[in-house]
């Protein structure tokens, strides 16, 4: 593939997303840029979440994953539809009567002002990591496909990336991320079906005969019984939590759902987005097996790293219209949820930080601009470090640690939403600082103590100790 038309490409697609950002950001006021005027359609918001839950992480790590994990993941994706029916049955009805903007303002009249900036906190520093994981990634695949030829420094490649993101969210913020969320799913699931649709006619398989083919392979395999981090039980339940957690506690979805008309709109979507998302990932499972097959059938020797297949078959082996769809897949599927990261980080701060209320304060419009522009600044630095400690590893922990912030999050609504408890809530920050490191700790000796190997459903278990150390903190009046 040349490296002029893969400039042509990433610029036309980048057109097309400033273009959508200029129509949506007509007439946009502070409400525009935090709610959308509550007027998205559920529709657009439904298939727009998908790109966003998705990810690049997922568009590339799990077609190499089926290599040694089969199927078993959709074991979490099951677990998903009944963490999203609780997200729809009991987390929008509350923050759709308490008329939020953000989730966590839920957390200050529940508890108070330390638990509603301790969970404001965490959503930062989760989102923080994992969206400049996220651009991290893509920026490393336009550094290799366009900038490495053109000798641009991979600081530099960083800071256009951030810019992009940053030019077409400013000014119409979270409606205009509603349609460019959608129209970047849309490229990322049409990558995966041509690449499937193209590895069916190499083959010569029809749909049938690919059903066939993947279930009498080594990589279809689903359910797993044993006691290994596969068991049935550990996956489905840490899916459930997961989906809570990671969509009905998290600013950056929510913001999405609330920008719906009304709840029962907000509740349609997620219905609609939850079992649209099930035959989303089984695409991904999919190609993962048929990536892996191809290989096996043309003598295409495996890449060390499994993350690598997906990129090296698209962009080598594949034909030029596969290798296009690829770039724009993995380009969509970074900025799909990088783009709506940094507006809910903004949307936070200025909410729950800075009591900002929508057109309430004069200069509120160049608080927003200039809150919009550190955190641009910050993911560019914390990307930076990403690069800078270059080691697979450390990275991958960092990222994995901060997966550990969400179970303060679980812990706090769990204990606000089932008990009727009042605490203590000056005590609630080392509460929930306490609690992932304990979790960690029992994590890294589970194995040499219990003789049990802890999967995602350390997510769980971090929810549990916040809550057991909430109910410490009992008020005793």
């Amino acid at each position: 593939m040349s490296l002029l038309l893969i400039v042509t490409v990433i610029s036309g697609y980048f057109l097309l997303l400033m273009s959508i950002s200029w129509l949506t950001s007509r007439n946009a006021d502070a409400a525009t840029f935090y709610t959308a005027n509550k007027q998205s359609p559920w529709y657009l918001v439904a298939f727009g979440m998908i790109g966003a839950t998705l990810s690049g992480v997922t568009f590339i790590s799990m077609p190499g994953e089926v290599g040694s994990s089969q199927f078993s993941y959709f074991q979490i994706v099951l677990g998903y539809l009944p963490g999203y029916l609780v997200v729809g049955a009991i987390l929008l009805p509350i923050y759709y009567r308490l008329k939020l903007i953000t989730i966590y303002t839920y957390l200050e009249k529940r508890f108070g002002f330390w638990s509603h900036k301790t969970g404001a906190f965490y959503f930062l520093l989760s989102r923080v990591i994992g969206a400049a994981f996220r651009l991290f990634l893509v920026a490393g695949v336009l550094q290799l496909a366009i900038f490495n030829a053109l000798g641009v420094p991979f600081w530099v490649t960083v800071m256009i990336a951030i810019a992009l993101i940053w030019l077409y969210t400013f000014q119409g913020g979270i409606k205009t991320i509603v349609f460019t969320d959608a129209l970047q799913t849309l490229f990322m699931l049409s990558s995966v079906i041509i690449s499937i649709a193209l590895i069916m006619s190499q083959l010569d398989l029809s749909l049938g005969k690919m059903i066939a083919t993947i279930r009498a392979s080594d990589y279809s395999q689903v359910f797993f019984w044993d006691h290994s981090k596969n068991n049935f039980f550990k996956q489905f339940f840490a899916g459930m939590f997961i989906a809570i957690v990671m969509t009905g506690l998290d600013q950056d979805m929510m913001q999405k759902n609330l920008t719906c008309r009304n709840l029962k709109e907000a509740q349609k979507n997620m219905f609609w987005f939850s079992i649209v998302l099930v035959f989303a990932n089984l695409l991904f499972l999919s190609l993962g097996a048929l990536l892996f097959i191809f290989a096996t059938e043309k003598g295409i020797s495996l890449p060390e790293r499994t993350d690598d297949l997906f990129p090296i078959l698209a962009l080598n082996h594949f034909n030029l219209a596969a290798g296009i769809f690829f770039l724009l897949g993995i380009t969509a599927a970074a900025y799909s949820s990088a783009d709506s990261a940094l507006t809910s980080l903004t949307t936070t701060f200025c909410v729950d930080f800075l009591k900002i209320k929508p057109g309430q304060r004069k200069d509120e419009k160049k608080i927003r601009l200039l809150v919009h522009l550190g955190f641009s600044f910050l993911l560019f630095f914390v990307i930076l470090v990403f690069r800078l400690i270059n080691d697979e590893s450390v990275i991958s922990g960092v990222f994995t640690a901060a997966g550990y912030t969400y179970g303060p999050l679980l812990g706090l609504f769990a204990f606000g939403l089932f008990t009727k408890i009042s605490i203590r809530d000056k005590w609630v920050p080392f509460v929930c600082l306490a609690s992932p490191l304990l979790t960690y700790l029992l994590n890294l000796k589970a194995t040499a103590w219990f003789g049990y190997q802890f999967g995602f459903e350390i997510l769980i278990v971090n929810g549990v100790i916040t809550f057991l150390g909430l109910l410490l903190l009992k008020n005793s009046r």
